[in-house]
C-alpha cells in the first residue's frame, strides 16, 4: 500500500506531465489556426470576438505588458486586464511582457 506523501507526489507528478501536454497542444492549435488565417486571408479584425477594441489606458504608467490583441497594462496594483489574469493563472505572464 502507497503512503499519503507518495500519492500526493504521484498526483503533482501527473499534474505536471498533464501541463506539459495540454501546452503543447495549445501549441498546436494556435499554430493551426494561425495557417488557417493565413490560407483564408484573415484577420483578427474578420473574427467576430475581435469587435471591440481596447480601450486607451487609464494609466500614467508605462506598459509593461502587451496582451493578445495589442492591449496594454503596466502591471500595477489594481484590477488586472482579463488577458492577464489568465496568463497569470497559466503561469505564462512573462511571455507578454515588452522588452
Amino acid at each position: 500500500m502507497q503512503t499519503y506523501s507518495e500519492l500526493i507526489a504521484q498526483a503533482n507528478s501527473l499534474l505536471d506531465q498533464a501541463e506539459q501536454v495540454r501546452k503543447q497542444q495549445r501549441d498546436g492549435v494556435i499554430a493551426n489556426i494561425q495557417a488557417q488565417l493565413r490560407e483564408h486571408g484573415l484577420t483578427a479584425d474578420d473574427l467576430a470576438f475581435a469587435t471591440k477594441r481596447p480601450a486607451a489606458s487609464k494609466s500614467k504608467a508605462p506598459a509593461k505588458y502587451q496582451g493578445p490583441n495589442g492591449e496594454l497594462w503596466a502591471g500595477g496594483p489594481g484590477r488586472k486586464p482579463e488577458w492577464a489574469k489568465v496568463a497569470i493563472a497559466a503561469g505564462e505572464l512573462d511571455k507578454y511582457l515588452i522588452a
